[in-house]
């Protein structure tokens, strides 16, 4: 009997010896996942994010009386800017918009708005795509395509507005390296550009006829940049103000920047770059997002999802519109 007791016992003190180190691991384990953090949620992107540019140089004063004048003066300034309104609807009543851009300058050390110690310039840029440019010659009394050029990554729109002239802000390689102004705009030429040069009429009217390829020389392919900004300009799509950048005090400023009704639509990446004495010294990028909605964004969708369903559609609602101007102008005729 005293065996079988003490075997009760011992398999009792077991059992509560296991039910001990299992509570003691969940506590361990329950204090470990406490201190130790999980899965973060995603947080909401902030409106516009501030792009690091290389900081100045500045040299230190010896002085101790102007120590903290030093200290004071060496706080780097930078912009952050935002933009009148982020979403852009599209609708079929659509005939453009102006964007206000404004913004602020940290550690500003002009008094007034009068100072011009900074200057300010703002780019506005549409989705990049590629575009083909011809050249029309008379070839045999008849006008033929002869020369064309592709170009791709262009922006489709492109709005710049500054505090002065670029040319007084920055220098050539400034702005060729940021890309800022119509002779910089980023337009990559394709590979091989097509150049046709028919001999005569006949071969012109032949296609069958061949037709070399060769590169375009450097001075043609200027000329063909230059025909592309000149229609951007001519369409309202590439835009160029000077002095549009107005500040309000020492450290706010405003730019109006206008959305014509042809402009593509998409995203567009606005950038506020911040000089001094030729010198940019912050620069601050904020997205824009243009979409079509209701009934402009519905027959958009259809027309390039279901093409075919499009056109049956179109040809069968204008032969009702036939029909039915023929039934109204044959019961007046009567």
């Amino acid at each position: 009997m005293r065996p079988f007791i003490n075997m009760l016992i011992l398999k009792r003190c077991l059992t509560l010896g296991f039910m001990a180190c299992a509570v003691a691991s969940l506590s361990a384990t329950t204090s470990d996942a406490q201190q130790r953090p999980g899965k973060r949620t995603p947080v909401e992107a902030p409106r516009g994010r501030a792009v690091p540019v290389a900081p100045l140089s500045s040299s230190a004063s010896s002085s101790t009386a102007k120590a903290e004048d030093a200290k004071s003066s060496a706080l780097p300034e930078s912009v952050e800017a935002d933009v009148s309104t982020r979403n852009v609807a599209v609708t079929s009543s659509f005939t453009g918009t102006e964007i206000v851009v404004f913004g602020s300058i940290h550690n500003s050390r002009q008094t007034s708005a009068e100072s011009g110690v900074y200057d300010v310039v703002v780019v506005v840029e549409g989705i990049p795509g590629k575009v083909t440019a011809r050249k029309k010659d008379r070839v045999g009394g008849i006008w033929l395509n002869t020369r064309s050029a592709t170009f791709e990554e262009v922006p489709s729109y492109y709005a710049i507005a500054s505090t002065r002239p670029l040319d007084e802000i920055a220098s050539e390689a400034t702005l060729i390296g940021y890309e800022l102004g119509f002779d910089h705009v980023r337009m990559t030429p394709a590979a091989l550009s097509n150049v046709t040069k028919p001999a005569t009429a006949k071969d012109a009217k032949d296609k069958a006829a061949p037709q070399p390829e060769q590169r375009l020389p450097a001075a043609e392919l200027r000329d063909f940049r230059n025909s592309v900004i000149r229609l951007k300009k001519k369409d309202g799509l590439y835009v160029q103000e000077d002095y549009s950048v107005a500040f309000i005090g020492k450290s706010l400023f405003r730019a109006a920047v206008a959305l014509p009704a042809n402009v593509p639509v998409g995203p567009f990446e606005t950038r506020v770059y911040l000089f001094r004495q030729e010198r940019l010294l912050s620069q601050y990028n904020v997205r824009i997002k243009m979409e079509r909605e209701g009934l402009e964004r519905l027959t958009h969708s259809f027309a390039h999802e279901k093409p075919l369903a499009y056109g049956l559609l179109t040809v069968l609602l204008a032969m009702l519109a036939g029909l039915a101007a023929s039934t109204i102008f044959s019961k007046s005729s009567h």
